[in-house]
């Protein structure tokens, strides 16, 4: 049986529940226990209507492994944000999908955490975060960057014991209020109606929609129509954010002020032929100066200013180079080929092996294959240990074992422990969502629409220069191909830093990235009384 079990708690906005306000009033100023009446209120909201789910009441399953539509755990914190303390209440709860018949399909998993000093929300920005997978739980950044607590990581990233969590001192709480959602079965996000059509969950567009439904209920519910609202996503999340900021705002007129992406994917942008090849070639570059395999005039710069020359290279003389195919001269290939082995580490050799073409899994197993170990693919600082070095791909990712280690346990942990909420359901870190109907994905228009529609909305991108699974370079060029007018260049703004997918897991780039999104909610605030208008 799920279970509440501290009088802080209080269950979800169901008219149901608030009709049940009084009587609940009654029964603590009586004395009375309240948990057995929070157990049935929760356990009805399970099924909701039994004609709905005829059959379903089967005695051998145990209510404590079934998600409650609705419910909610409440409790009350501080949190020393830059110095300051800053008081906040945490809502931890299920809140309904339903279909076109207002019958519930599944249950979404969401923490909410509100800032309590502050006298309105009118001008209080809520940021809803997703995180990617497109099948990940939002534990990421919810327990590591944005929220009001952070792993217990050493200064690097990499996972210590004892496993648990900690104050976070550069959460954006002090400026923002924070919702993390789990999509449909990720984090105890779950598919509750026996007959649902997966279908309806699982793809780019279908993603978007359900979600965008989900969001305008909760920003109802919470009464924060007023508030400057944001989007931030991580991964697969930049472009769920990136459709949802064009679907909130067309078809629920729910208005964005930005959108952050962390990490972006392509968004739909055309990158293929020989700009996908050399867009690659910045990023073995970072990886290749963090592991010192540069020679030395490179090795001895700065990341940034290798990274400089790489970039210069790879826009200015490759791509062209590439473009000309097979028809390319002796003198280009040999050229191309040995500044290519320069700027990432690499042979001439294995350059030529493949024709000037080579994949990333190629790089991970190959850079640092000599000294017996290979590199991450979310975080190429990452080193790991292959059965055999022959071979073309690593045997695992280093980056994402290591970084299981802390965050399973911490986020189990918490949700018990400092939030209680007690579940017997499974907390997915990686959820079952195949298979995924990627077609359709115009998401990066969808942004461009949602801009062009909206002076308001701004979009800030973050990168780590050591993410080989979704490039800073490629991130760029992102930002460079999103607006081919050029009109809307000053709404856009990028950042990156000295580590991989997951920058914030380094604590230098904790604090910057974000302070480098505090920033931008600051800034991405109109003046009261600025007209929305070109």
């Amino acid at each position: 049986m799920f279970q509440l079990p501290t009088p802080l708690i209080q269950l979800s906005l169901t008219p149901v529940f608030r009709a049940m306000k009084g009587i609940l009033t009654l029964l603590i100023m009586a004395g009375l226990p309240m948990i057995a009446w929070a157990q049935q209120a929760t356990e009805s909201s399970v099924w909701q209507d039994d004609a709905v789910y005829e059959g379903t009441h089967d005695p051998q399953i145990t209510p404590s492994r079934i998600l409650p539509a609705e419910s909610a755990s409440v409790t009350e914190h501080t949190v020393t944000i830059n110095g300051k303390k800053v008081p906040y209440r945490a809502t931890a709860g299920t809140q309904p999908v339903w279909d076109d018949h207002g019958v519930v399909q599944a249950a979404l998993f969401y923490t909410f955490y509100e800032r309590t000093d502050i006298e309105s929300t009118e001008r209080r920005p809520l940021v809803i975060s997703f995180n990617g997978g497109p099948g990940s739980a939002s534990v990421w950044m919810h327990l590591a960057y944005t929220g009001p607590k952070v792993l217990n990581i050493d200064e690097e990233g990499y996972p210590i014991q004892p496993y648990g969590f900690q104050d976070n001192p550069y959460s954006i709480l002090d400026v923002a209020d924070i919702v993390f959602v789990n999509p449909v079965n990720t984090g105890y996000s779950r598919i509750l109606h026996p007959e649902a059509d997966r279908k309806q969950f699982f793809g780019v567009n279908q993603d978007i929609d359900y979600l965008a439904e989900w969001i305008n209920t909760f920003v109802s519910r919470v009464d924060r129509w007023a508030s400057p609202k944001y989007l931030i996503g991580e991964s697969y999340g930049t472009t769920r954010v990136s459709g949802l900021a064009n679907v909130l705002q067309n078809r629920h007129w729910m208005y964005i002020n930005g959108v952050i992406l962390v990490s972006p994917t392509g968004l739909g942008i055309d990158r293929s032929g020989p700009v996908n090849q050399a867009n690659r070639l910045p990023y073995y570059t970072a990886a290749a100066w963090y592991h010192e395999q540069l020679p030395e005039d490179l090795q001895s710069l700065d990341l940034l200013e290798a990274l400089e020359a790489s970039e210069e290279f790879t826009q200015n003389e490759l791509i062209p180079i590439l473009a000309k195919g097979a028809w390319m001269s002796a003198d280009e290939k040999n050229y191309a080929i040995e500044q290519f082995a320069r700027f990432s580490g690499l042979s001439e050799e294995v350059i030529r092996q493949h024709n000037l073409d080579v994949p990333t899994s190629f790089f991970w197993k190959d850079l640092l294959r000599h000294e017996g170990h290979t590199v991450g693919r979310l975080d190429s600082r990452y080193k790991g240990l292959d059965r055999s070095d022959a071979g073309t791909r690593p045997d695992f990712n280093s980056e994402l074992t290591s970084w299981l280690h802390s965050f399973t346990p911490a986020i189990n942990m918490y949700f018990k422990q400092n939030l209680n909420y007690d579940t017997d359901v499974k907390y997915n870190m990686f959820g079952p969502v195949s298979p995924w109907d990627r077609s359709g994905d115009r998401t990066g228009e969808q942004l461009r629409g949602a801009m062009a529609q909206n002076p308001y909305l701004h979009v800030l991108i973050q990168s780590g220069y050591y993410d080989g699974a979704t490039t800073y370079y490629d991130a760029k060029y992102t930002m460079w191909h999103l607006d081919p007018s050029g009109k809307m260049k000053d709404r856009l703004e990028f950042k990156g830093y000295r580590s991989g997918h997951m920058m914030y897991l380094r604590r230098e780039d904790l604090k910057n990235s974000n302070d480098d999104i505090r920033t931008f909610i600051q800034k991405s605030l109109a003046p009261a009384g600025t007209p929305a208008k070109y």
